[in-house]
C-alpha cells in the first residue's frame, strides 16, 4: 500500500491581499505532493508572532511536508526566519505568483476557490512612506493590474460562481496612478458593473479617503451594487500624529468624506483602521482618537497596538509606554464595541440581504454579521430580518 499524499496546504496571514495570492498559490502548486505554504505577514510585531507560530504549528501537524514560507515576513524578517528549523524554503514576495519560484510546472487557474466572496488583487505595493510603516520593504513600489486584466480575473470568479467581488491591494486606491492616462479607482469600478451586470455586490477593502476620486465617491453614494461599506485608512484621530505619521489627511477630511456619504447614503457602514500609543501620542491626542469613533459611527474597528518596526522613521521616534499602548488598544476596541452594538441593535427589525458563508452565517451589505437558516448552502443570497442581537451576530 502506497504512502498518502496529502494535498497542498495554504496559511494565509494577515490582508486580503494575502488571501487573494494565496488563491493563487494553491492554483500555481496544484497536485503537488504534500507541501505546506505560509503566506506571512510583518504589518506588525505581533503579525510577525503569529508568522513564526502558524510555522511551528503546521510543522507539527505536518511533519513530513515540505514547509516553504512567503510573504512580507519573509522579506523584512528573512533572516530570522531562514534560521528557524522548522522552514524548509523562502520564497520570495515579489515572486510568490510565478511558478517558477516554486519549481513546479504552471498550473491551470483553479475550478473551486476556497473562499465565498472572490478577492481581487487589482495593486501591489505603495510609493507612500508613512513614517510607522514597514509594507513597502516588503512590496515595493505600487503597480496596477490593467483595466483589461481585472475585468479578466472579474470574469473567471463569476464563471465560478462568486456571488461578490472584493476590490484589495496594499493602497488600492492608488490603483491607476503607474497605468497610460492615470485612471482613478472610480473608472475600474464603473468599468466593472458596466461590463458584468451579473455581478451583485461589489465591495472595496481598505480605502485612503483622500484618494476617493469623484466617480467613486459616486458609486459609492448611490449604486446599489456596490456595497454600502467603506472602511477607511484613518490610523489617528489627531492631526499632529497624523502629521508625524505622514498620512495625507487630517481629521477633518474624515469627518467631510463620511458626512458628504450619510446625506447620500444612510446606511453606509464606516469601518477604519486606528493605531494606538504611536510615538508621542498623549492621553489628549488618544482621547482625539476615541473621541473619532463616536464621530464617524465606526462600526468595524480594526484596532492595532503600535509596535516599531525595523527600517521605519517612527521606531526612532520618543516610544510610548507598553503599557499605556495596550491600555489605549482596550480602550479603543471597547468604544468600537459600544457604537457597534448599538448600530447592530438599530438593524433589529430591518430586512437584510445577506451572502452566506462556511459557518452558518453570512454578511449583509454593509457587513454586518447574520446567523443564516440551518442548512443555507454558501455563495446563497438571501433577505433576513433578524429579531435579535446575540454575541454580536444578527439572529
Amino acid at each position: 500500500m502506497g504512502s498518502l499524499r496529502l494535498s497542498v496546504e495554504v496559511i494565509s496571514l494577515g490582508c486580503r491581499l494575502n488571501i487573494s495570492e494565496s488563491e493563487a498559490i494553491r492554483s500555481l502548486l496544484g497536485n503537488e505532493p504534500d507541501i505546506v505554504v505560509v503566506n506571512s505577514c510583518a504589518v506588525t510585531a505581533e503579525a510577525v508572532r503569529q508568522t513564526r507560530q502558524a510555522i511551528r504549528r503546521a510543522r507539527r501537524r505536518r511533519p513530513d511536508a515540505r514547509l516553504l514560507v512567503t510573504g512580507c515576513a519573509a522579506e523584512i524578517e528573512r533572516a530570522e526566519l531562514a534560521a528557524m528549523p522548522e522552514i524548509d524554503g523562502i520564497v520570495a514576495n515579489g515572486a510568490k505568483l510565478d511558478a517558477r519560484a516554486w519549481n513546479v510546472p504552471a498550473q491551470p487557474k483553479p475550478a473551486a476557490p476556497s473562499h465565498t466572496r472572490a478577492f481581487i488583487a487589482i495593486q501591489n505595493g505603495c510609493d507612500h512612506a508613512c513614517t510607522f510603516c514597514v509594507i513597502p520593504q516588503g512590496r515595493g513600489r505600487s503597480r496596477s493590474l490593467s483595466i483589461l486584466e481585472v475585468l479578466d480575473d472579474v470574469e473567471r470568479h463569476l464563471t465560478q460562481g462568486a456571488p461578490e467581488v472584493v476590490l484589495t491591494g496594499v493602497d488600492v486606491t492608488s490603483w491607476g496612478h503607474d497605468l497610460p492616462g492615470a485612471p482613478a479607482l472610480g473608472a475600474l469600478a464603473s468599468a466593472i458593473l458596466s461590463r458584468f451586470p451579473q455581478l451583485q455586490r461589489l465591495r472595496m477593502s481598505s480605502l485612503d479617503g483622500i484618494e476617493i476620486d469623484g466617480e467613486l465617491f459616486e458609486l459609492l453614494a448611490s449604486e446599489p451594487r456596490m456595497m454600502p461599506h467603506l472602511h477607511l485608512s484613518l490610523q489617528s484621530g489627531d492631526d499632529l500624529i497624523l502629521k508625524r505619521m505622514k498620512r495625507r489627511h487630517l481629521r477633518a477630511d474624515a469627518v467631510d468624506l463620511v458626512e458628504r456619504l450619510r446625506k447620500r447614503r444612510t446606511d453606509i457602514a464606516i469601518g477604519a483602521d486606528l493605531i494606538a500609543g504611536f510615538p508621542t501620542e498623549t492621553e489628549a491626542m488618544h482621547a482625539n482618537s476615541l473621541s473619532i469613533i463616536s464621530e464617524l459611527g465606526i462600526v468595524h474597528g480594526h484596532i492595532f497596538p503600535y509596535s516599531p518596526r525595523p527600517g521605519t522613521p517612527a521606531a526612532r521616534m520618543p516610544q510610548v509606554d507598553k503599557a499605556a499602548i495596550k491600555e489605549r488598544a482596550s480602550q479603543l476596541r471597547a468604544k468600537v464595541a459600544r457604537v457597534r452594538s448599538s448600530w447592530l441593535g438599530g438593524l433589529i427589525g430591518a430586512e437584510l440581504t445577506v451572502l452566506a458563508e462556511r459557518d452558518g452565517t453570512g454578511y449583509a451589505e454593509n457587513f454586518a454579521r447574520v446567523a443564516l437558516p440551518a442548512g443555507t448552502p454558501p455563495r446563497t443570497i438571501l433577505a433576513i430580518t433578524p429579531t435579535q442581537l446575540e454575541n454580536g451576530v444578527l439572529q
